[in-house]
């Protein structure tokens, strides 16, 4: 089988989306899928309101479609709802092809913290947009149940992994630092919510891997906080394995890809109790999980490096491939009718409460 992704976050974008899929198209490979890609690669872009770190391609619907015809694939999966997303969906709807998405990111959640949007405007057009998918993907069945919730349909869950060879339980001295070394990994932005780590009363250091919009405002406002700029492979894994707990202050992370590879380099996880950390770490013993940050942070001191790496082989990127296809393959048949463009009645429902 041969599947197109259409997605509008690719290289050089740094982020779980985009490294999401790469690793599925490694993973599929292994099990008789190829997948081709449709990407903003070869047009022009422009910043995306409210977040203009992120640049969207001005991708016209005839050269999204002309792409889309050359790759001669069995299936379309859209990834992202962005101008390629919607031009692929429009493709597809013109068509009468079934097609899957994906839903990776909490926009609702993020364009309310930057703009003051209401979330329920931004969740009315997201519903709007998946409403055709034979099926829409979610990472955790967390986010599956409130995506149903919220009218989404045919929800199913595309869980995500992470690479046992490359993230190890090993105890380096690469983050030169007094321990117990906090560590946290990932943007560095207000949706991430990295002050409610920061401002923590806590032994030792804190450390954060990432950049971002918001990482010189941050440094400046926590001095005794240490930013060590973005790393990715070896140096990457080598952060990881030099910490002592993982802090993942995020309240609006679909999942948390950040969380399983500490967890395979050993580290134990201080979170918050809410979707993405309960789906990962649950009640696995490989975290603490409490709406007091600095007791699950001290807490997770006391957990060994061992019990974390064993909860960490759960994810695999092979399962990751495995249950996109059977979604894929689930979803497979006539195209969901025309009507769906419109909200369905349990989603108008929900908009107006």
């Amino acid at each position: 089988m041969r599947v197109l992704i259409a997605t509008d976050a690719w290289r050089p974008q740094v982020n779980g989306v985009v490294h999401t899929l790469e690793q599925l198209s490694i993973a599929a490979r292994a099990q008789g899928v190829e997948t081709t890609f449709v990407t903003p690669e070869g047009f022009a872009s422009a910043p995306m309101p409210t977040y203009p770190e992120i640049r969207l391609a001005l991708a016209s619907w005839g050269a999204v479609a002309r792409r889309i015809e050359a790759a001669g694939a069995d299936h379309i999966h859209i990834a992202t709802e962005g101008p390629i997303g919607f031009a692929a969906r429009r493709y597809c709807l013109r068509k009468g092809l079934a097609f899957t998405t994906s839903y990776h990111t909490r926009f609702p959640e993020y364009i309310s913290a930057r703009a003051h949007i209401p979330e329920s405007w931004s969740y009315a057009a997201l519903r709007r947009f998946h409403a055709p998918a034979a099926a829409v993907m979610a990472p955790t069945p967390s986010m599956a149940g409130e995506l149903t919730r919220r009218g989404f349909a045919r929800v199913k869950v595309w869980s995500r992994g992470v690479d046992h060879t490359r993230f190890q339980p090993v105890r380096l001295d690469a983050l030169p630092f007094p321990r117990p070394i906090f560590l946290s990994v990932g943007r560095v932005a207000v949706e991430k919510n990295l002050e409610a780590f920061l401002r923590l009363d806590l032994p030792g250091s804190k450390v954060v891997v990432g950049d971002g919009p918001a990482r010189a405002a941050l440094a400046a406002r926590y001095p005794d906080a240490h930013f060590v700029g973005a790393r990715a492979g070896e140096p990457l894994a080598q952060a990881y394995a030099s910490a002592d707990v993982f802090v993942f202050p995020s309240r609006t992370d679909t999942f948390g890809i950040v969380m399983i590879e500490a967890l395979a380099s050993g580290l134990p996880v201080a979170a918050f109790p809410v979707p993405g950390p309960l789906d990962v770490v649950g009640a696995s013993g490989a975290g603490v999980l409490d709406e007091d940050l600095r007791e699950a942070c001290l807490a997770a001191l006391k957990i060994p490096r061992e019990r974390a790496r064993a909860h960490s082989l759960g994810f695999t990127w092979g399962e990751s491939a495995r249950q996109f296809v059977a979604n894929i393959i689930a979803g497979r048949g006539p195209a969901p009718e025309a009507a769906a463009e419109r909200d369905p009645p349990r989603a108008r429902l929900a908009t107006r409460r």
